[in-house]
Formats: structure tokens, sequence, C-alpha cells
């Protein structure tokens, strides 16, 4: 009976899990080999990238309900510990789409599935545990906000998923791929929204919920992801792949950080899935603290829908896939001017709804930004390997270089690009907490300031109204975004001005 020695099996392990040879591109390749190969590592990115995006929200709800384990805070105090997640997770993604080349693909979502079983500890063990409630507020928040770091884990995850996918799928099949990719990780904001506040109420009477405040299991919102955690993680050692040709290496970086358009989608990635994720972490606050009244009245919403906040990332991530298959048929920049266009006229509703102190015209308004930029998120990702690949024809025609080697070159500038943008992008929905905490700090310091309960709920009904400032700041932005879409990709004539037009190329 013959056995397998250490070095023979490391090659044969080596060939299971690395692909060297990989043609996309070549139709009887990718009918033959390609398609199942792709589908089956996008299937497995989309799972293990999902329970990235639920850890890395899930303060958005734990933040609701530290009231009801003795832990007092400021609605600006509660936007910090939602914006810290959002931030960090912006800041890994850069590294998060160089490991990816390093370590593969296969490997690396083993890893970054792996690292998110720390925040899921932390808000297990450390947050619920009496000694917190009965330290100083100081020292409270200095734990918090280290728990809430952690969570950014979840946020590094989508650059990587999304380099490492895009070279699975040939250029007119990407948006789709890269949509349904995304949109997948993108649900994990609406389940983590949704299921947390009714995981933490588990044992608790009926009639005990329905009281303003009420015991919860804050525990359960950490346990409740770990096996799912393990399970991620083991499916992408055991059925992923990785690349060879995909070496999104430092000189790719140092390409597309020169390149105009790296800055550009960045810029317009604020705009798109910055929002998505902004609103996602801030708007269950938002709706506490803009409609009380509308809560009180309905404690169901109030206590297991945390708002109905949930909602809207769930109409983005299912929009998403809808704005790559779009931009796929008529153009990715055409698709995000149109987004850009209605979520600004939607901001104009959602600031009526405000002031009309109608919950229902505020989110309807919501509900309609979430779905276009939701579209945009596909729309303006589509946009990157377009744009580097006409850029990469136009280099081999102006210079003579070898098509294929030149376009491969550009391929691997677009995977960097790809993670630039995720974390600029990323990097917008943290300056949208920002916003709102600012619009806030008025009505928190009269609510602080107030001594009866009765009289901080009749501050915060007065100043329900405060988040209008922050609604016209993001209208501005939208215009501004909509002008760059069309000055860049969409005006005529590109070839007499000096901007770095690609109108032309179709992106």
């Amino acid at each position: 009976m013959s056995s397998i020695s250490a070095s023979d099996a490391l090659p044969r392990a080596r060939r299971r899990a690395w692909i060297d040879h990989w043609e996309p591109e070549d139709d009887a390749f990718w009918q033959q080999t390609g398609r199942h190969v792709a589908r089956r590592n996008l299937a497995f990115s989309i799972f293990a990238e999902h329970i990235g995006f639920s850890i890395w929200v899930m303060w958005t709800i734990v933040v609701l309900n530290l009231g009801n384990i003795g832990i007092a805070l400021s609605v600006s105090e509660q936007l910090y510990l939602t914006a810290l997640p959002n931030l960090i997770g912006a800041a890994l993604r850069i590294p998060y789409t160089f490991a990816v080349p390093r370590f593969g693909g296969r490997l690396w979502t083993t890893i970054s599935a792996s690292l998110l079983l720390i925040p899921a500890l932390a808000l297990a063990i450390i947050v619920p545990s009496g000694w917190l409630a009965g330290l100083d507020h100081s020292t409270q928040m200095t734990v918090l906000l280290a728990c809430a770091a952690t969570a950014g884990f979840g946020g590094g995850n989508f650059s990587s998923s999304m380099a490492n996918i895009s070279f699975f799928y040939p250029e007119g099949k990407k948006g789709a791929a890269l949509g349904l990719n995304a949109a997948g990780g993108n649900l994990g904001v609406a389940v983590a929204q949704l299921a947390v506040p009714l995981v933490i109420i588990v044992g608790v009477p009926a009639a005990v919920v329905k009281l303003p405040s009420h015991p919860v299991n804050l525990a359960y919102a950490g346990l409740i992801w770990i096996p799912f955690i393990v399970v991620a993680a083991l499916c992408a050692w055991l059925y992923m792949d990785s690349l060879s040709q995909a070496r999104t290496d430092k000189q790719a970086y140092v390409a597309a950080v020169r390149q105009p358009h790296t800055w550009l989608m960045s810029i317009l990635y604020i705009g798109t899935f910055g929002s998505f994720i902004g609103y996602a972490f801030a708007l269950p606050l938002v709706i506490r603290n803009t409609f009380p009244e509308f809560l009180a009245s309905h404690p169901f919403i109030a206590t297991y829908l945390a708002g109905l906040g949930f909602v809207g990332a769930l109409v983005g991530s299912f929009a998403r896939p809808l704005g790559g298959w779009l931009a796929d048929r008529v153009g990715g920049a055409r698709v995000t001017l149109a987004t850009f266009i209605g979520m600004g006229a939607l901001t104009v509703l959602a600031i009526a709804g405000v002031k009309e102190r109608s919950f229902g015209v505020f989110f309807a308004a919501y509900m309609g930004i979430f779905l276009l930029a939701g579209m945009g998120n596909g729309s303006t990702y589509r946009m990157i390997p377009s744009i580097f690949s006409a850029l990469g024809r136009r280099t081999a025609e102006e210079t003579g270089a070898d098509e294929a080697r030149t376009l491969l070159s550009h391929k691997r500038q677009a995977a960097a690009v790809i993670g630039i943008a995720g974390a600029i992008g990323a990097f917008g929905g943290f300056l949208i907490q920002l916003v709102f905490r600012q619009a806030s700090l008025g009505v928190s310091a009269a609510v602080k300031a107030a001594e009866a309960p009765a009289e901080k709920v009749a501050i915060a009904q007065a100043q329900a109204d405060w988040s209008v400032p922050a609604l016209w700041a993001f209208l501005g932005a939208y215009g501004i975004f909509a002008g760059l879409t069309w000055l860049f990709y969409l005006r005529p004539s590109p070839a007499q001005s000096r901007v770095p037009s690609l109108a032309y190329a179709n992106v």
C-alpha cells in the first residue's frame, strides 16, 4: 500500500487550491470549465461577505438597547459607536485587497472570515457583563468603543472579495457577478438589523417587551453569528480557489494611484456606496430621534423591527444587481447619473417628510434613496473594469504594445481601484454619520440638560427636525456627484477638452 509524503501532498494541495490557467474571455474555456468554477467561488464568497456585513452593522442595533442594560448615552455618543466600525472597516479595505494576491482568494477568505469571531465574542462576553454598567461613564465609552471598533473587521471583507471575484469573470459578465457578490454582502446589513432585535428579546415576556425599558439579552447579538462564521471559514477553505493571475501587485497600485479615473470613481462611490452604508448605519438612530411620537404609538415597530431601519438595507441590497445588470446594457455612467439625480430629488422629499412630521413620507423617500443607492453601487463598480479596459485598449493603440499583456496590466489596475474605491466609498458612510452627529449636538445638549423624563421627551419632539441641515448637505453633495458623472463620462465631444473623459467608451 503506497503512502504520500508531505512533500508530495503539498504540490497536490496547491494544484487543488491554485488555478494557473484561467481564460474567461475564451468562450470555449468559459463554457467548459470557467463558468462552473467561477460560480462556485462566487457562491462561497457571497456567504462569507454576507456574514462580514452582518457583523459590521450589528452595533446599529446594539446602541439602541444599551439603555436597557443600564448604559445611558446621548445621540451623538451613539452615533460615535456606529461610526467607528464604519471608519475601521473603511481603513481595512485597502490592506484587505493587498491580501488577496499575497495569500490567494481561498486562504484570505478563510482568514478574514475567521477574524469575525473577535467582534462576535467581544459583544457576547464583554458588553452585556454586569461590571460594565457599574463603571463611570468615560470608562464605559472607552470599553464600548474598543468593542465596536472590532466590528470593523466585517467591513474589510468587501474589497478583498470584490477584487478576487473580478478576476473570475469575463468583462461582459462582471457587472452581474460583482453586483451579486456585493448584494449578498449588503444583504447582511438588513439581516442583522432584522435578526438582532428579535434575538436579544428571546425569553423576555411579550408584555414586558412592550414597555419603553425592558430586559434584553445582548450576549445573543454576538453569539448568534458564531456558527455561521465557522461555516463560512470552513467552506472557503474547502471549496474556494485562488487564481495565479490575480496579482494586484504594488506596481498595479502605483499605476492606479497615478490614474485620475481612480480618484474620480472613488468620489462617485462615496455618493453611491457611501450613501448606502452611511444611511444603513445611521437610519435606525435617525428614525428614533426624528419620529419619537410615531414609535411611541407603534411599540411593535419600535421594539421588534427597530423602527423599520432594516428595510432600506434590504431594498438597496436587492437593487445592486439590478444596477450592474442595467450598466452592462446601457452603460454604467448613464445609470450612475440617473441614480444621483433621483437621490437628490428624494432627499427633498425626505426633508418635507421631516418638516411635516410625516413618517410615511420620510420613510418612503428613504426607501427610494436606498433603491437608487443600491443601483448606483452596482453601476459604479461596473464602470471600473470598463474604464480600465478602455484605457488598456487606448494605451495599446497609442504605444503599439502587446494588447493582451496591456489589457492584463490594466485589469490588475482595475482590481486595485476596486480596493481603493471601496475604502473611500465606505469612508463616505463615516462622513454621513459625522454630519448627522453634528446636526444632533443641539438636541443632545438640550435633552441632557433636562431633568424630568417628560421634559426630555418634550424637548426631543420639539427638536425633531434636527436632521434637516444634514439632509440639505446631502442634497448638495448629490448635485456635485451628478455633475462629475456627466462631465467626465457622458458629456459630448470629450476630445476637445483636457478633462480626462472616457465618454466615448460607453462606460
